[in-house]
């Protein structure tokens, strides 16, 4: 039978620099709040309001999830922001795609120097059961995804020639 559904959630890794933008802006909500009750005064309950708006958007775009589905040769990508909204990142056609292997495959080596559009899909670096995939599309672009080696086999079956998994 062939495999033309494939599924695949992948979550961004929280770095320094989110974990630091996180910690300053609860902080500064926390520094707001106290001195309201210290002083209650109006301006600074409104401050604290809008930081604590502000908070819950960063918290959003900071914890990041990507979605991957192969459903007839191509490839939907989603972004997750904090499991609750969903937004459609774009579509791959397997088709168009120029070459797809692991980082540090040397099938990749006559296709590194290449000035392309850069698009960061993965968590940033390997998991455990998914290695990083660069995917040169079209000429123009390239993607870097997390895929498991089930998910690089199903597409390595509609395009053999194209698809590397060494």
């Amino acid at each position: 039978m062939n495999e033309s559904y494939k599924e695949l959630l992948v979550k961004r890794e929280k770095g320094a620099k989110e974990a630091l933008i996180r910690a300053a802006c609860v902080a500064l909500t926390a520094l707001a709040g106290f001195l309201t009750l210290m002083t209650g005064k109006i301006t600074l309950f409104i401050i604290v309001v809008i930081l604590g708006v502000l908070d819950y958007f960063i918290f959003q775009w900071t914890d990041i999830e990507f979605e991957y589905l192969y459903l007839d040769k191509e490839i939907s990508v989603d972004k997750i922001m904090a499991k609750t909204r969903r937004k459609k990142l774009l579509t791959i056609d397997v088709n168009k795609i120029e070459i797809m292997a692991p980082e540090k495959s040397h099938q990749l080596d006559s296709y590194r120097n290449r000035q392309t559009k850069v698009t960061d899909l993965s968590a940033g670096h390997d998991l455990p059961e998914e290695k990083l995939y660069w995917i040169y599309y079209e000429g123009s672009q390239k993607f870097l995804m997390n895929l498991t080696e089930d998910f690089a086999n199903t597409i390595k079956g509609i395009a053999p020639r194209k698809v590397f998994t060494d």
